[in-house]
This record gives structure tokens, sequence and C-alpha cells, in this order.
């Protein structure tokens, strides 16, 4: 099936300062303020040097361009849970029925798979593409109240399996530089697992948890990973983004977001060492909302490491 769309395009000087005299490490500013009701899917597309991110309750895609301070946006017929680029003007999107494509032109989408769209109480959220290109992203319930999601691993032709079963909530998933270890955050749990991983077959096996986060911090969300094989977890509830060894377990550092839920976070920038923040504005009262007004916008801070290229969707 074929939808068009609406794109809008907002260029409002809406974007903090481009350089700040001394910038810190520990803090994030303001990249672009906007009201995204659920901001999250952080994806650096390091070929067009263009942020992807996306509002799931909103229904939209955003692109946001930071050497033009701009943002735009495509409003979409279903709830999005995460978008990947897959060729020139072309990227996926997991709507509530399944995987679309979407011409980042136009605004046109096209079915790619469909899944789950006979489960009613579940919807696609987040996702990332391994090293080989392929397409992984997980179902959650959208009542929160039990596990019945699931995590696929879709090919390139749209054909998909099943590849971790009684999800409550999927969200962050990376894989490190070497492709033999892939992490995943099931948000409820509070726990990082960590799989090993056959770049050849897609296949996981030996299931382990490596980080546990205590809900006193937050719970993990979305997850970044940098050229040293660390995580960069959003903490939903926590007010910042958190740095761990996945090999001890341990926090090693933070950076402080002006928004209570934080949700995603993507390397980008020229060099990959600016890292994007997404943020929310759901589940806030009214009293977080006028402490933290700039909740549901983007941010972006320099923590001194690098990030790794994101894979693309390869068809």
């Amino acid at each position: 099936m074929t939808f068009c769309i609406l794109v809008i395009v907002s260029c409002q000087n809406n974007v903090g300062p481009s350089k700040d005299s001394k910038i810190d490490p520990t803090k994030a500013s303001l990249a672009y303020e906007i009201k995204a009701q659920l901001g999250e899917g952080a994806f650096w597309n390091h070929i067009t040097k263009t942020f992807y991110w996306i509002d799931i309750e909103g229904k939209k895609l955003h692109i946001f361009d930071p050497s033009k301070k701009s943002n735009s946006t495509f409003n979409l017929p279903s709830r999005i849970g995460t978008v990947v680029p897959s060729a020139k003007d072309q990227a996926l999107v997991a709507l509530e029925d399944g995987i679309h494509t979407i011409n980042t032109k136009t605004g046109a989408l096209s079915l790619f798979a469909e899944i789950e769209s006979d489960v009613s109480e579940n919807r696609m959220n987040d996702g990332k593409c391994d090293p080989s290109g392929r397409l992984w992203a997980g179902t959650m319930h959208m009542p929160q109240t039990a596990a019945n999601g699931t995590v696929y691993m879709i090919s390139n032709d749209g054909s998909y399996q099943a590849m971790i079963d009684s999800v409550t909530i999927s969200n962050g998933i990376v894989w490190t530089k070497d492709a033999k270890t892939m992490y995943y955050i099931d948000t409820p749990t509070g726990y990082v697992r960590a799989y090993d991983f056959d770049n050849a077959t897609g296949k996981i096996s030996n299931e382990r948890k490596v980080i546990e986060v205590p809900s006193s911090v937050g719970f993990p969300d979305g997850m970044a990973i940098d050229t040293e094989d660390k995580l960069w977890i959003g903490l939903w509830n926590g007010n910042k983004v958190a740095r761990y060894d996945p090999l001890t377990g341990k926090m090693m550092s933070s950076i402080d977001v002006p928004a209570h839920n934080v949700t995603a976070c993507a390397f980008g920038g020229p060099d990959l060492d600016t890292l994007y923040i997404t943020t929310a504005r759901v589940d806030m009262t009214d009293r977080e909302l006028d402490s933290l007004p700039l909740s549901g916008s983007l941010f972006k801070a320099v923590p001194g490491v690098r990030g790794v290229a994101s894979a693309q969707f390869k068809k």
C-alpha cells in the first residue's frame, strides 16, 4: 500500500548557540527546541550529515540538519517506533502494522514487512541495523503490563524471524566494533543483556546480564556505542545519559540533560564526536514541565569520545 503525507520544513531560530567558549562534557546543551511528545529513534546519517529522529506519540518522523539549523517533519498515519536510512532519499520506518519504506523527499510510504498487525495490544518500537545491514526491531506491549513483545530480524527481502521473545518494552540495541557481541535493553527489566553474535547469519547465543540500572538512577531506554565499545544509555526518569562499561557493569560518567525523560542518543557530526539526545514530555507532571520547559527538545553534548558510524539497512 502507498500513502502520500505532508512534509513540513521548519527553519525557526530555535537552535541554541553553535559554539560555546567552554564546552562542559557533563552537560547537554540545546540543539533544537521543539515540544515532541515522545522523542526517540536517534540515528545519525553519516552520508547526508543529518540526524534522523521520531516523535512516537506525535506520529512524526523528523530529519534535523545541524548545518542549516532546520528540521524537516513527516506526518505519519500511526505511531512510529524507529527509523533507519536505507538508500539515498529513502528510509525504513517501523509503524504500528510493521515496517514501511518512506521516501524522504516526497513522504510516500510503502509497506515492506507486515509484522504483528493483528496484535492490537502491541506496536513496533525501537530498532537498529546490525553490521551486515539487517534491521532488528522489537515490539512492545502498549499497556506495559505483559511481556508480549518480540524482537525481529528483518532481512533485505522483507522476510523476518523472531529472535528474542517475552519482551515488555523493546529498546536500545547496538553491536561491538568486532561485530561479535550484541547488547540489548528491555526497559522495565532494568538490565542490559549481551549476546554472542554471528554476523554472517545473525544468530545470537549465550544471553547474559551485563549491566543493571537501579530504578533510583532511571530506566534504561535507547542506547549508542562508542569506539571504545562503551555504552551510552538514555535514562527515562533519570535526567541524563550515562556511559557504562559492559565488561564491569559500572557507570563511568554521565551527561546531565534538562529534561526528565531522556530516551535515546546517537553520535553525530563530521567527526562523530557530538552526542545528539532525544527527550520526551509524556509522563511528566505540570510542575515538572514548568521546571523543565525544554523537555521534548533535541540536545547535544561533546563527551570527549567518538562514536561509530551506524549501519544503514541494506536492500
